[in-house]
C-alpha cells in the first residue's frame, strides 16, 4: 500500500499519531518496562516466534465469534504479538475490514501501544486482542480506551495470561533465591485474577461482561526447554523493578533442580501451567438486554420451574 493511501486510511479511522515517548506520561505507575518488552518480542520474532499458545487462542477466538450471529464492519486486532489473529479474521470473513495495531513495525499495520490507542471514539464494531494485555501497566485505563473506541453495541474479545500462569517456575525461582541469595527479586510477571478482570470490564463501562479461563498444561523435557520457549515468545523478564545484575548461574541451576524435584511427572518430564483468561464485553446500547428491577418480574418462579407454588409455612404434599 502506498504511504499516501495508508495515511489517508489512518485519517479516516480517526487515528492520531502519538510519539512513543509521550505514551509513558499518560499511564499508571510502572510494573513493566514496555520498551524492553518490545525488544524481547522483536528478538523472539527474529529467532522464530513460538506460536503454539497463540495459535490455540486464535482457534478459540474463531469458535467464540462463530456463536455471534451478526456482521462486523470494521475490526481491530489490538497488540497481538503477531499478525496471526488479524489474518484469521480476514480469512474467516469475520469483518469486512480488519485493522491491526502492532507493537512493532509490520507491513500494512499501524504501530502503536495498547496503553494509548490512536483512534477516535466509536470507530470499531469488533476489537480483539490475544496474549497482549497482560503486559500493560494500566489495564483499567486500556479497557476504558477500548470501550470508547467501540461503536455502540460493538464487541470486545480478549485472551490474556491469568493468575496461575507459570506457577511452577515462580515457586522454583523463589525457593532457589531464598536458599542461594537470601532474598527474592521479581523475575516472573504478575498475572491478573479472573474475578478481578470481570470487575475491570464493568468498571470500564462494558456491558454484559463475561470471563472464563482455560488451563493449558505443556510438558517439557526439562525446565531449560521451557525457558527457551519463553524466550521465543518474548516472555522473559521485562519487569520494571527487575534486578539489573545478571542471574547467578548457581541460582539458575538450583531453580531448575527444585522445579524438577517438586513438579516432575513420573516419566521425568516437567509441566508448565499457562492459564488463558478470556474477556468479553459489549459497548452499551439501548437494544441490549437489561436486568429487571427487583420485584418487577412478570412470571412466578414456580411457573418457570413447572411446579406448584407452596405458600409460606406449607409443606409439599406426598
Amino acid at each position: 500500500m502506498a504511504i499516501g493511501v495508508f495515511l489517508l486510511r489512518l485519517k479516516s479511522l480517526g487515528v492520531v499519531l502519538i510519539p512513543r515517548h509521550t505514551v509513558r506520561a499518560m499511564t499508571a505507575p510502572l510494573v513493566f518496562d514496555r520498551s524492553l518488552a518490545r525488544q524481547r518480542l522483536q528478538r523472539a520474532l527474529r529467532q522464530g516466534y513460538a506460536d503454539f499458545l497463540l495459535a490455540r487462542a486464535v482457534e478459540d477466538l474463531d469458535e467464540r465469534l462463530s456463536a455471534v450471529l451478526r456482521d462486523f464492519s470494521l475490526a481491530l486486532d489490538l497488540g497481538t504479538p503477531t499478525a496471526l489473529a488479524a489474518t484469521a479474521l480476514r480469512q474467516a470473513k469475520r469483518a469486512r475490514e480488519v485493522v491491526r495495531l502492532s507493537p512493532l513495525p509490520e507491513a500494512g499495520a499501524i504501530v502503536g501501544d495498547e496503553e494509548s490507542l490512536p483512534f477516535g471514539d466509536a470507530r470499531f464494531d469488533l476489537i480483539v486482542s490475544l496474549l497482549a494485555l497482560q503486559g500493560v501497566n494500566d489495564l483499567p485505563g486500556a479497557l476504558v480506551q477500548i470501550r470508547r473506541a467501540l461503536k455502540p453495541d460493538g464487541l470486545f474479545v480478549a485472551a490474556l495470561f491469568g493468575g496461575s500462569t507459570l506457577t511452577e517456575l515462580r515457586q522454583a525461582f523463589t525457593a532457589a533465591e531464598v536458599e542461594i541469595e537470601g532474598g527474592v527479586s521479581p523475575r516472573v510477571a504478575p498475572f491478573a485474577d479472573l474475578r478481578d478482570l470481570g470487575s475491570l470490564l464493568q468498571r470500564a463501562g462494558l456491558a454484559l461482561p463475561v470471563t472464563d479461563s482455560e488451563v493449558v498444561r505443556v510438558r517439557y523435557a526439562d525446565p531449560f526447554s521451557l525457558m527457551r520457549d519463553l524466550r521465543r515468545m518474548g516472555l522473559t523478564n521485562a519487569l520494571h523493578d527487575r534486578r539489573k545484575t545478571p542471574l547467578k548461574r548457581r541460582t539458575l541451576m538450583r531453580a531448575a533442580e527444585i522445579y524438577a524435584e517438586c513438579f516432575a511427572d513420573p516419566d521425568g518430564r516437567v509441566p508448565a501451567t499457562f492459564e488463558i483468561v478470556w474477556l468479553l464485553g459489549w459497548a452499551p446500547h439501548e437494544s441490549q438486554q437489561k436486568p429487571l428491577r427487583p420485584g418487577s418480574a412478570r412470571m412466578r418462579l414456580a411457573d418457570a420451574l413447572h411446579v406448584e407454588e407452596q405458600k409460606t409455612g406449607e409443606k409439599p404434599g406426598p
